[in-house]
């Protein structure tokens, strides 16, 4: 299997809160309550630990609360390459009512100084030789700017490195300058990056034609229930997902995109890579957590997964 670095600059304790339905200005008696060393990347790496690949983890973590993570690392094997910056991690409130609905509430976390950045450039130019690839992922922390990000991109890329990427706003407007490998927004994220409506297949077709002109090779985008597209170079392909029961939709996209990570790092075909990818994101939102916990229920969710090619109507 692989040996993948994930890199989660802004990472967080997520405190999961379940509830029948919120009530706001009232009284609310919750069911049950699990606390998770979270971040986008982070998450990333528990899914393909799961599949059999070598995880790095890095970013940034306040030295303040490092139990959880620290706890998480030494129990998935992770190899742990974080930068430790002064303050706490942050603390992200999830609200999951019964019928599925999620109320994030995310901390603003700690702020991180130029020497810290320039300490993880350091560590990764020590660590990232030698892996097949790396996903950079989540929001930006305090002082770290989306054009530090896309430099990022930049020498992660002359490292020799494929980069998969998912983040939203002005950092992934910056980032997709520096040509990523992958990326993987939901629609709103895509139409946000370029400015353009991306809820019709062919505005999406259009989009990711534009994408590939800047390198980058494959844009997968995601879209809930309704399913998932994936542009690559000279193919485009969707998969719509079986129904399931939402406890939960944290994790979701993360699972989907170290799905397609795994898929293609394995080589497996384009269609398999996208089903499987498309059953682990479905096997999420049915579990509080990150990770594939029941590798028969994730084969049975795989058989409801259909994938067409995105010519057929």
């Amino acid at each position: 299997m692989a040996r993948i670095l994930t890199l989660t600059l802004n990472p967080a304790l997520d405190l999961t809160v379940q509830l029948p339905r919120l009530e706001p200005g009232q009284v609310n008696r919750s069911n049950e309550m699990h606390t998770h060393a979270a971040g986008k990347g982070v998450n990333v790496a528990q899914v393909l630990a799961d599949l059999g690949h070598q995880l790095t983890v890095s970013g940034f973590l306040g030295e303040d609360n490092l139990q959880a993570f620290e706890s998480l690392f030494a129990k998935r094997g992770f190899v742990d390459a974080f930068i430790r910056v002064p303050g706490e991690t942050r603390s992200n409130l999830k609200l999951a009512e019964s019928d599925g609905r999620i109320t994030d509430i995310n901390g603003p976390g700690p702020r991180v100084s130029e020497a810290a950045q320039q300490a993880l450039l350091d560590r990764l130019d020590q660590i990232a030789p030698g892996h097949d690839a790396v996903v950079v992922a989540g929001s930006l922390p305090q002082g770290v700017s989306a054009q530090w990000l896309q430099a990022l991109i930049v020498r992660l890329k002359a490292l020799g490195l494929r980069v998969a990427l998912d983040t939203s706003g002005e950092a992934l407007r910056a980032a997709l300058e520096a040509g990523p490998w992958l990326i993987k927004p939901n629609i709103e994220e895509l139409a946000d990056a370029l400015g353009i409506e991306a809820t019709s297949v062919t505005a999406q077709a259009q989009a990711a034609s534009r994408l590939h002109a800047r390198g980058i090779e494959h844009v997968v985008i995601s879209d809930g229930a309704e399913g998932v597209n994936w542009f690559s170079v000279g193919s485009a392909l969707h998969a719509s997902p079986p129904k399931v029961t939402v406890a939960s939709t944290v994790g979701a996209g993360d699972s989907l995109l170290a799905g397609m990570l795994h898929g293609l790092l394995s080589a497996d075909t384009p269609e398999q890579t996208l089903r499987t990818a498309t059953a682990i994101a479905a096997l999420a939102v049915t579990q509080i957590g990150f990770g594939i916990a029941d590798a028969a229920q994730l084969a049975q969710l795989e058989q409801g997964v259909r994938v067409r090619p995105l010519t057929e109507q």
